[in-house]
């Protein structure tokens, strides 16, 4: 089962070289830096738009951040939301101000082919930090990377600040192994905590309440199109019958808060509401038929606005 799924985690650091001064949630910061770093490496036709590029097809910019669906693709061809194959998880801290010397600690997933990719964003972070984020772009300096093994917690070298050099570290892991862990979770009870906000869509409006049936069906709906789009497989399971058990766990216990979060799309031209729910939620009931997927979920995170850190939480 999702043999091809592929998950890698990765730490990266990075020193302030002068003041920074960034916003309390960080996320938005870090990829929209990022973002126009990498398209500038990648973009062989400058002032040529993705959508109408002959390049589309093979560009790392639009794979990585405008992940086209494939010509000959057997579903999903009408897909409007491909998700894209990163998340940045920025520090859950609110600091804002990073004195010279001090340094910012976040971490980068990558899924399926996206592991392929990791070179353009050691590259891209590289030289973001020469030019600088956050208010005044103040510079910074990439330091040491490490991948991370999501389920041991086993921890590896992958990029040197001392040499620059990259290693073939190879920690990530796969659907097998995130199911071996979840037959080690209680089967009839299990605590989530919602870390950065999380927005999850059902019958087409946002949920105000985290219900599991609606938190289940989210992080399968996730898991299937990066499945699909990013290890280049079908997954053909009984989502119905998985679906079915999950609306049976209840919630037995629940203190969330709704939290407010706009940025600004240069890209779209408007604000976007990207906030949700966080908190912890208790769910009781017959859990084992779910607790695989839900685990990928707490990798993948869950429901919008993923690549910026949102919808990120741990069991």
């Amino acid at each position: 089962m999702l043999e091809k799924l592929r998950i890698a985690k990765y730490r990266f650091t990075i020193k302030a070289v002068e003041r920074l001064e960034l916003p309390p949630y960080k996320g938005s910061t870090l990829r929209g830096g990022f973002g126009s770093v990498f398209k500038r490496m990648a973009c062989s036709q400058r002032g040529q738009q993705c959508a109408s590029c002959l390049l589309r097809q093979t560009c790392a910019y639009v794979y990585v951040f405008e992940t086209p669906v494939p010509p000959d693709a057997e579903v999903l061809r009408t897909y409007s939301d491909v998700p894209r194959p990163f998340v940045i998880e920025p520090p859950l801290d609110s600091k804002t101000v990073y004195e010279p010397g001090e340094t910012l600690d976040f971490g980068l997933v990558l899924i399926g082919q996206g592991i392929n990719y990791l070179p353009y964003f050691l590259l891209a972070f590289r030289e973001l930090g020469g030019i600088g984020i956050g208010r005044g772009r103040r510079k910074f300096s990439l330091g040491d990377v490490y991948a991370v093994n999501p389920v041991a917690g086993s921890e590896a070298l992958v990029y040197s600040s001392a040499d620059e050099g990259v290693r073939n570290e190879n920690l990530n892991v796969g659907f097998a192994e995130i199911a071996e862990s979840a037959q080690k979770l209680p089967s009839d009870g299990l605590t989530v905590r919602f870390l950065t906000p999380t927005r999850l869509k059902h019958a087409g409006r946002y949920a105000k309440r985290p219900e599991f049936h609606v938190l289940f069906r989210n992080a399968l709906r996730r898991l299937s199109s990066l499945y699909y789009f990013h290890c280049g497989e079908r997954w053909d399971t009984d989502y119905k019958g998985l679906i079915d058990a999950a609306q049976g766990v209840v919630i037995a216990e629940a203190e969330t808060e709704w939290v407010a979060w706009e940025r600004y799309s240069r890209r779209k031209g408007r604000r976007m509401d990207f906030g949700g729910f966080v908190g912890t939620v208790r769910y009781e009931g017959d859990l084992e038929p779910s607790l695989p997927v839900i685990l990928v979920g707490e990798l993948v995170h869950v429901g919008k606005a993923c690549v910026f850190g949102n919808g990120r939480y741990e069991v």
